[in-house]
């Protein structure tokens, strides 16, 4: 799945973090990726560098733990990913099929119902799909944006029902895609209608949003990691492109925007790296080992 195409920096913006970084934050699609998937020999190089250094790496990504292995596959099934935007934390050591849950973060039954009730009347025409533990459910409207078929395919408000044979595996986000409204202008709805009931973000080029508990984000379920390791917020440096990077990019100690990411996430950002498809990654942890060298 493409992101929207913005404009690129062709140099770093990069000041240096204040503090010894003991953690790397790294979205994927848009940043560590290349627009083609692929993570290239420069990263895989910085990635084992920054290991090599102490320096631990989470990838932190919209994505499904299901949809993993193309870093896992690449970076040699090293550490840990937070998956579904701060919904679940998943093992990546060992083969594709090994990759186990660490901690689930699920959104409620009773929520998610609540949620798809003020969106269909906020937006109507607004198609559902159910990330759960066990894959993706949605309804026949909702156009599937990856080679990932889905697993049941009904109305929400039954993939969602008390009674429903999927009841007994975790609700991780739900996905709310809308065929006419901009994408900005549905986040923005969406946010209105739900208020604090859960939380709305996106990261695709078209109107599709993604909501999980109130709370949950990629940079709360950061926020309790780090805690579990004895890691500051001034001891993390961070990457992203879209908004569903800006909470985990305004937490972390140092952060980086990618030459090609979505306004809202350069404004919160504390510096710029080049686009992902010129390793604005590795550029940036690259020189983080080159200072540790030197000081």
């Amino acid at each position: 799945m493409r992101k929207n195409a913005r404009v690129t920096s062709t140099r770093p913006e990069a000041p240096a973090p204040a503090h010894r970084t003991r953690l790397i934050a790294t979205d994927l699609d848009g940043t560590l990726l290349r627009d083609d998937k692929s993570v290239s020999p420069r990263t895989v190089a910085a990635l084992a560098a920054a290991e090599e250094a102490g320096v631990e790496v989470f990838f932190v990504t919209g994505r499904p733990a299901r949809w993993m292995d193309v870093v896992s596959d690449h970076v040699h099934g090293h550490g840990l990913a937070i998956c579904g935007n701060g919904a679940a934390v998943v093992d990546l050591h060992g083969d594709a099929g090994s990759h186990s849950f660490v901690k689930i973060r699920a959104i409620e039954r009773e929520v998610a119902t609540e949620v798809v009730e003020l969106l269909r009347a906020a937006a109507p025409g607004t198609a559902f799909a159910v990330e759960r533990t066990t894959g993706i459910h949605h309804e026949l409207a909702y156009p599937p944006l990856h080679l990932d078929p889905a697993v049941t395919i009904a109305p929400a408000e039954k993939l969602l029902a008390e009674d429903s044979e999927l009841a007994d595996h975790p609700v991780l986000k739900l996905l709310a895609h809308h065929s006419e409204l901009s994408p900005d202008a549905f986040l923005a709805l969406a946010r209105t209608a739900i208020g604090g009931a859960a939380n709305v973000t996106r990261s695709s080029p078209t109107a599709l949003l993604e909501i999980s508990a109130a709370g949950v984000s990629k940079a709360s379920t950061l926020a309790l990691c780090c805690a579990e390791r004895g890691i500051t917020p001034d001891e993390v440096v961070a990457f992203g492109d879209m908004p569903n990077d800006v909470e985990m990019l305004s937490w972390a100690g140092t952060s980086y925007a990618m030459g090609n990411a979505h306004p809202d996430v350069v404004a919160a950002a504390s510096g710029r790296t080049v686009a992902n498809n010129d390793d604005g990654v590795a550029v940036i942890i690259e020189q983080i080992l080159a200072d540790r060298l030197a000081s």
